[in-house]
C-alpha cells in the first residue's frame, strides 16, 4: 500500500459516494487508476464493504455507553453466552488487564439503560462493572 492507496482510503472513509471521477481529480490521477486502485484493494480485503453513516439524533438507540466487566474464574463461558443474547450489546470483546470484557450498549433512553446495567450486574459470574457513557464520536474507522 503506497501513499495513493492511503489517501484513497481516507477520501472513501469521508465519503464513499464520491465518484471514481472526483476521487482522480483530488489525487490528481487518472481515473483508470482510481478504478483500479479500489478493485485491487477489495481483492486484496484491504476494503471490506462500505457502509452508511448517520447523524447521531436520526439513530435509534441513541444512548451508547462502553461498559467494562470483571468476570469470576470459570464463569467465563456461560457469561459470554448471556451477553451474546442480550438485544443491546452490539458488540462485545475480550480483553486484558483488569476488565475480562468491554461491551458496547446502545439504548434509546436512561430509563431503559438503567434497566440494562442493572440486569448485566445481576447476571452470575459477574463481579464487578464499569461503565462510560459515549458522549460524541470523533472517527470512525
Amino acid at each position: 500500500m503506497d501513499d495513493i492507496d492511503r489517501e484513497l482510503i481516507a477520501l472513501l472513509r469521508d465519503n464513499a459516494r464520491l465518484p471514481v471521477v472526483a476521487l482522480a481529480a483530488k489525487l490528481r490521477v487518472a481515473r483508470a487508476t482510481v478504478q483500479n486502485r479500489i478493485v485491487r484493494l477489495e481483492a486484496e480485503g484491504t476494503i471490506v464493504g462500505y457502509t452508511v453513516r448517520l447523524r447521531p439524533a436520526a439513530e435509534a438507540h441513541r444512548i451508547r455507553a462502553m461498559t467494562s466487566i470483571a468476570v469470576e474464574g470459570p464463569h467465563g463461558a456461560e457469561v459470554l453466552r448471556i451477553l451474546r443474547g442480550h438485544p443491546n450489546i452490539v458488540a462485545l470483546h475480550s480483553t486484558n488487564g483488569r476488565w475480562d470484557l468491554l461491551a458496547e450498549i446502545r439504548t434509546d433512553s436512561l430509563e431503559a439503560f438503567d434497566k440494562v446495567l442493572s440486569t448485566l450486574r445481576s447476571i452470575h459470574g459477574i463481579s464487578n462493572t464499569e461503565t462510560s457513557l459515549l458522549l460524541s464520536t470523533h472517527k470512525l474507522a
